[in-house]
């Protein structure tokens, strides 16, 4: 049985992650606060700052801008996604394609 958390990006009670996604403080808040699909939406989003930043992730001031965005994106003002709110490829949310990435 999955581990459940109230997820704080989408607003309710989500499977979690199997483990913390790295070490320390923030890793273990996001552990014990973030649904597996919130951390999804993360990965994909964390690819967009990387493309669109042109990052280099061997410079540790770029890790820490993804940091900081990171923890903005689920703990920052306003971070909870709008209410009402559903995923794309969510059935019922009106969207064309296959079936949701897993």
């Amino acid at each position: 049985m999955a581990r459940m958390v109230q997820c704080v990006k989408l607003g309710r009670e989500l499977p979690g992650l199997e483990k913390p996604p790295f070490a320390g403080e923030l890793g273990q808040r996001i552990f014990e606060n973030v649904s597996q699909e919130a951390w999804q939406m993360w990965l994909e989003y964390q690819v967009l700052l990387i493309n669109h930043n042109g990052l280099v992730l061997a410079d540790p001031s770029h890790r820490q801008f993804l940091m900081e965005q990171l923890e903005e994106f689920f703990f920052g003002e306003g971070a909870q996604m709008p209410e009402g709110w559903t995923p794309t490829g969510t059935p019922g949310a009106g969207t064309k394609g296959g079936p949701a990435r897993k």
